[in-house]
């Protein structure tokens, strides 16, 4: 794991991770001779190893269980149940790799799309748990370009009673970095990968392309 607090503009609510298996799958998920079916499978195995990093702080008790060989006492998670929310459409091929690792988590769908003009959120669908305030959230879309999205996003969590909040993301623009903390200070990051430029039509230069487009094979 690389800590990039000492470069500005980004803080240690950043945690890029550079684990050697991520940076491999980020650069064949990078490459355009990737095939949908391969790219689709790399963004899985990608969003579950930094499942890992993103819920290594999660709460712990300590409770009695018996093995086939004697009695102990033996850690389980406490605390928060968690609620992954997908950004749609491209945060649901993350979705599925990390609920396979956390298959008990309740799911919420944000629908934003971005105005080819402005690059502003536009919402056209919202659906959360009723009991999303008791919870845990992490937020999970492959890029944060301008990161007017995922502010978007956050947003309609805080307002819904959300209170802990993380985010991960495949690759984040440092533009998209400085905005989203900006907005949401509070709010952990966890990315494979930081890419330093936009280009006008609001997209991460190198980046990987349209991460929704590349999974679902329509362009």
């Amino acid at each position: 794991m690389t800590d990039l607090s000492a470069v500005p503009p980004v803080t240690p609510s950043v945690l890029v991770v550079d684990h050697p298996l991520v940076q491999h799958k980020v650069t064949l998920v990078r490459s355009e001779d990737t095939t949908t079916d391969n790219f689709r499978r790399l963004v899985r195995e990608i969003s579950q190893l930094l499942t890992y990093e993103a819920t290594r702080d999660l709460a712990m008790e300590t409770i009695s269980i018996k093995t086939p060989i004697a009695p102990m006492q033996s850690p389980v998670l406490s605390g928060k149940k968690l609620c992954l929310v997908s950004i749609l459409r491209a945060g649901n091929g993350f979705l599925d790799g990390m609920l396979e690792l956390l298959p008990a988590a309740r799911v919420g769908h944000i629908g934003l799309y971005r105005d080819p003009e402005t690059l502003e959120p536009i919402e056209y669908y919202f659906k959360i748990p009723e009991d999303i305030h008791e919870r845990l959230v992490i937020v999970v879309d492959p890029m944060l370009a301008t990161g007017n999205s995922a502010i978007a996003a956050l947003n309609r969590l805080k307002e819904a009673g959300v209170s802990t909040l993380k985010y991960v993301c495949l690759i984040a623009s440092r533009q998209g970095l400085r905005a989203l903390q900006a907005a949401h200070p509070d709010v952990a990051i966890v990315t494979a990968a930081i890419d330093e430029e936009l280009n006008e039509h609001g997209y991460i230069v190198p980046g990987l392309g349209d991460a929704g487009d590349r999974l679902y094979g329509t362009k």
